[in-house]
C-alpha cells in the first residue's frame, strides 16, 4: 500500500512532520551524549551497541540511552564535605569577629 503524503489531511501532515522531528532531535541528543560520555560511565563498557540501539530502535533506542544508558559520576562525599564545611565554618567566623579573626 503506497500512501502519498500530499493526500494525508493537514492535521496528519503536520503530526508525521512533529514526530519526525522530535526523533531526530532526541537520536542527535543521545548520540552527542554517548559521544561526549566516558567509557567507563557508559552502562555496556562499550559504546559501539548504543549507537546501534540509538539508531535502530528510533525514538525508544535515543529515550532508553538517555534515561538507564549512562552511569552516574563518581562523587568523593568525603572531600566534599570537608571542603563545605570548612569554607562554611570560615564564612562564619568572618562574618562574627571580622577578616582577621580577633574582636
Amino acid at each position: 500500500m503506497t500512501t502519498d503524503l500530499a493526500s494525508l489531511p493537514t492535521p496528519a501532515l503536520i503530526a508525521l512532520i512533529i514526530a519526525i522531528a522530535v526523533q531526530l532531535a532526541l537520536q542527535i541528543t543521545a548520540l552527542i551524549r554517548l559521544v561526549r560520555s566516558p567509557r567507563d560511565r557508559v552502562v555496556f563498557d562499550r559504546k559501539w551497541p548504543w549507537v546501534l540501539i540509538i539508531l535502530l530502535a528510533n525514538m525508544v533506542g535515543a529515550i532508553v540511552f538517555l534515561v538507564a544508558g549512562r552511569r552516574p559520576a563518581p562523587v568523593d562525599d568525603a572531600a566534599t564535605a570537608h571542603d563545605s564545611e570548612a569554607t562554611s565554618v570560615r564564612r562564619t567566623v568572618q562574618s562574627l569577629y571580622g577578616e582577621d579573626g580577633r574582636s
